[in-house]
């Protein structure tokens, strides 16, 4: 039996071997499915191997066959989008014969550019088959291994890519607004450099065009797409002498910030303000009113991403390397018609 000392530390394979009194060749021979051990000696070995919780390393286990079985999902941070991609991921794995390990090397979004090429350096060949990158900053990392981008920052460019349609989502938004009689409408854009925010404010002058309503750059902001980042432009836009009724936040989380800044300043949603999202995280269905938003699929984005990478991994991917999801309206409490 194992000393308590050695029960708190891993288990290695020696410890497999002592334990059923087998040597560490007949141990590896059980775990790499090899011929040459009785039936009952390997149900002795793999008795022991279950009861002590042993497992091989993935490093150990990519030096023996040159693969691992993982796969990893690297993100800058472990934000709502990013949590809802995982669920997703999570649920389409299965079966695949696959395991999946989440890394974030801490980095906060929007300030570390190129991350992802040294989270794939770190991992790429020892701990995992292929990746998927989440909001990648750049797309041009060359690991070695199949990659999928999600939401990619420039867009899609060569690396095979799942996304959804952003300014078809935003032109369902605005139009929502324009529809409930609105014509002084605000925008709360995410990042310049994001081309889901550009898409998205495109979408959001389309509608306003297409209406005969000439967009005013005065009722434009950046928000950053962080609550944090949002709240002084949301307080600028309701501070002003001739304010929106409305307001089109890029994502619902400078969405939800603007209907935190409209109660600071005295002001009811949707009363005096209608607000509207983009993403349709659960927090946008938990606050008071609940927001209306535009839902993109992301959990689906997550098991699509999973589906295509498989198949590149396996050689039984489709001609098609970019998929993109469609956008809907999800009507709640935060729009009222004027």
């Amino acid at each position: 039996m194992l000393t308590p000392m050695q029960q708190r530390s891993r288990v290695t394979i020696n410890d497999v071997a002592r334990t059923a009194g087998v040597s560490v060749a007949t141990v590896s021979k059980v775990i790499n499915g090899r011929y040459g051990v009785a039936v009952a000696t390997s149900a002795r070995v793999q008795e022991v191997i279950d009861d002590l919780g042993y497992e091989s390393s993935l490093v150990a286990r990519s030096l023996r066959s040159t693969r691992t079985n993982v796969i990893g999902i690297l993100v800058a941070e472990f934000e709502p989008f990013s949590t809802e991609l995982l669920k997703g991921i999570s649920q389409a794995i299965a079966g695949t014969g696959y395991e999946l390990l989440a890394y974030s090397g801490g980095g906060r979004a929007g300030g570390d550019v190129g991350w992802e090429r040294r989270y794939l350096s770190r991992l790429s060949g020892t701990l995992i088959d292929g990746a998927i990158l989440v909001t990648p900053t750049v797309v041009d990392a060359s690991p070695g291994i199949p990659v999928v981008a999600v939401d990619p920052h420039t867009g899609p460019s060569g690396m095979p890519t799942v996304d959804s349609d952003n300014m078809r989502g935003a032109v369902l938004a605005t139009q929502h607004l324009v529809a409930l009689g609105h014509r002084r409408i605000g925008f709360l854009g995410g990042r310049p450099d994001l081309e889901s925010a550009r898409l998205r404010e495109e979408g959001y002058r389309r509608a306003l065009l297409d209406a005969g309503i000439t967009p005013d750059p005065a009722l434009m902001r950046v928000g950053g797409y962080r609550p944090e980042t949002a709240d002084q432009p949301a307080h600028e836009l309701l501070t002003m002498p001739d304010r929106p009724t409305a307001i089109f936040a890029a994502n619902d989380l400078s969405a939800l910030r603007t209907m935190d800044v409209a109660r600071d300043l005295g002001l009811q949603v949707p009363d005096d303000l209608s607000v509207i999202g983009f993403d349709n995280v659960p927090e946008s269905a938990m606050t008071t009113p609940s927001l209306t938003t535009i839902n993109q699929p992301i959990q689906r984005m997550g098991s699509e991403a999973i589906e295509l990478l498989v198949g590149l991994m396996d050689g039984t991917a489709g001609p098609s390397t970019h998929i993109t999801l469609s956008t809907e309206l999800v009507e709640r409490g935060s729009c009222r018609r004027l």
